[in-house]
């Protein structure tokens, strides 16, 4: 029986082998910093598995980079990207769609569109967000944001910028979809 990848999967497959062979970790370096098994990046690594979305906020910690970084275009690009060539990727675990929107390597922006499913919430260490500055901006929905010990109800039109680093979970109590924007100024 032959296994179908997704080339998203290929895509976060390659960026993990290539940060980590650029920094010359070892697979028990990596999962020491990232708190990630060596089995589970291996495999990660070989696209044999699909991380989930907080598994993939460790990694990116570990390196340093915006979660972005695992699903952009490394090519400089000017002008318009079509909605239809923006990466988008689903998180196995809580079903969480995140849609790069725009990630450049030349201007330390990015913006992510995600849409969280009702009942659905997805952590990040805070170690994730060392390295950046975010604003979260709701479109559609009501998004519970749990900031280290504070919850942040934002509604549709509400905007939220991030205080220093802590562990924060996106969080959809409601029954419907809830729609946002992550905008990342890359320090």
């Amino acid at each position: 029986m032959s296994t179908i990848v997704d080339p998203i999967d290929s895509t976060v497959a390659a960026r993990i082998r290539g940060e980590r062979a650029s920094r010359r970790w070892s697979l028990d370096e990596l999962a020491a910093r990232s708190q990630v098994s060596k089995a589970m990046i291996s495999r990660i690594e070989r696209a044999e598995a699909s991380p989930t979305a907080a598994l993939l906020g460790r990694l990116s910690a570990a390196f340093g980079i915006t979660l972005s970084a695992f699903f952009a275009d490394d090519r400089p690009r000017r002008g318009a990207v079509r909605r239809a060539d923006q990466p988008v990727w689903r998180d196995p675990a809580s079903g969480y769609l995140r849609r790069q929107v725009a990630a450049s390597p030349t201007i330390p922006v990015e913006m992510t569109e995600v849409e969280l499913p009702p009942g659905a919430a997805v952590s990040f260490p805070a170690g994730s967000y060392g390295f950046m500055s975010q604003i979260i901006w709701v479109l559609a929905g009501r998004l519970a944001f749990v900031e280290g010990s504070i919850t942040h109800d934002l509604g549709p039109g509400d905007s939220l910028e991030l205080g220093p680093p802590a562990d924060c979970t996106f969080r959809n109590d409601g029954a419907a979809a809830c729609r946002y924007l992550v905008v990342v100024l890359r320090r």
